[in-house]
């Protein structure tokens, strides 16, 4: 294969910005890549013994966060009550599979995006698009939107923060199924999904009184008082990839030392393409968004390149056709790729292909069709006997009005309201919880099975 840890230079690299200072780039990576680590090989590892698990049926899969982080919103406010709501979904959905929840968050990394166009216009004045606040700035002027090297050490920043109050969170008490009342968001008390979580909380209380008079009580069992939770994003900016790809000194593979799950998107999944060939030299867990445009060639291409040794847990397939494709394109796709025998996970995103521009201007997501569309995917893997793995979110702890539906029935009227996304809309915490829910509820009547 001829890999090295910058071969992917001399392959074509989409959706990646062009760099006017190419001295002030190097220097930065140089700089980059002779900082501490964000996350440890040995973490990637178990991770993926955990997908592994999922691709089994013996868990199930939460990926959520956001659709691209922002320096602006960066505060640890936002991010505890983000942990917060992924909690609280991991706990219905355990409540509702009878199988734990493999936890990753959209965060800590995810600051650059792929953009339909390069160019954004404004009143006649045509600047490069905003593609994340590693690369650019949302502002609409030339100085804001010309690519600056210096801004991935901002995002190398705020991601190490981020991780250690995740860690904190994780295992220094916060996490502690005891916790569970404490966790609510003052915003969504009233709502019906809340009180149905204050229900299952109020179950697993009394379930945890009962074991620790049989002595079994956070002194003596870990996953009672600590959580394991973990980070990706999309390994869109190479330059910045390629900075924290480290050997491990343990194994003497390398790996992406900024995230333990690294995925390719729908524009740059090219089998020929640079972030293919990057990925496929790293050992971490890796995910491929498969979209309505996939064709099973292309897909068995980049299955081969991705997992050529064919590892339990190496390889998640993100399905995101959308409500009105997916059962057309899906089913087939689904069918010849399992013929294939290969070892992999599946699981759907159902944000990507729901997006609509709403009467009022505004980019949004119904969230009838989110639900459609987990629905479906579930709905196929049934049909073929094939396993469905979990779901991928755009989601946010803060009390957003970005898509339409939902418990507060938000409209396109209501979206200005609370419109905060520099790029695509989030699931608020009552949508969130209610698609948790429903998807409890179809577990639980029979509807769905995995």
């Amino acid at each position: 294969m001829n890999w090295k840890v910058n071969s992917w230079k001399s392959y074509v690299g989409k959706q990646m910005p062009t760099y006017n200072d190419k001295e002030k780039l190097n220097k930065v990576t140089e700089e980059l890549s002779k900082y501490p680590p964000l996350i440890f090989a040995g973490e990637t590892r178990s991770l993926k013994k955990k997908i592994a698990e999922v691709q089994q049926g013996n868990a199930f899969y939460l990926q959520g966060g956001d659709c691209a982080e922002s320096f602006q919103e960066f505060n640890p406010n936002t991010i505890r009550d983000t942990f917060k709501l992924l909690l609280q979904m991991s706990v219905v959905l355990t409540y509702a599979t009878n199988s734990p929840v493999v936890k990753l968050g959209r965060i800590a990394g995810q600051f650059a995006k792929p953009r339909s166009s390069d160019i954004e216009e404004k009143n006649g004045e045509k600047l490069p698009s905003y593609r994340g606040d590693i690369i650019n700035s949302y502002e609409f002027s030339k100085e804001s939107r010309d690519p600056d090297p210096s801004r991935m050490i901002t995002a190398y920043n705020h991601s190490a923060s981020t991780l250690n109050l995740l860690r904190a969170f994780a295992q220094g008490g916060f996490a502690s199924l005891t916790q569970l009342s404490k966790w609510n968001l003052d915003f969504a008390e009233n709502f019906e999904s809340m009180k149905k979580y204050s229900e299952i909380s109020k179950k697993i209380q009394e379930s945890i009184k009962f074991m620790n008079a049989c002595g079994i009580n956070e002194t003596n069992t870990r996953e009672l008082r600590e959580t394991d939770f973990y980070t990706s994003h999309e390994a869109l900016l190479l330059p910045y990839e390629e900075a924290f790809t480290r050997i491990d000194s343990t194994t003497g593979d390398w790996y992406n030392v900024s995230s333990h799950f690294l995925w390719v998107g729908d524009r740059t999944r090219d089998p020929d393409g640079a972030h293919i060939h990057y990925l496929s030299g790293i050992k971490n867990p890796l995910g491929l968004k498969v979209g309505p445009s996939t064709n099973i060639d292309e897909l068995k291409k980049n299955i081969d390149i991705l997992n050529p040794e064919n590892e339990e847990g190496r390889l998640t397939l993100i399905v995101r056709m959308g409500a009105e494709k997916i059962k057309e394109a899906f089913p087939n796709l689904l069918k010849e790729t399992n013929s294939l025998g290969k070892n992999l996970t599946w699981i759907c995103d159902p944000m990507h292909g729901n997006t609509v521009s709403s009467n009022s201007g505004y980019k949004t997501r119904n969230t009838s069709n989110v639900l459609s569309e987990i629905k479906n995917f579930f709905e196929i893997h049934k049909s073929q006997g094939t396993i469905a793995g979990g779901v991928h979110l755009e989601l946010t702890g803060l009390n957003v009005t970005e898509c339409v539906g939902g418990p507060e029935d938000i409209k396109d009227e209501n979206l200005g309201d609370r419109y905060h996304t520099f790029c695509d809309p989030r699931l608020n915490v009552n949508q969130s919880l209610e698609l948790c829910f429903l998807l409890a509820d179809l577990f639980s009547n029979g509807n769905l099975s995995r």
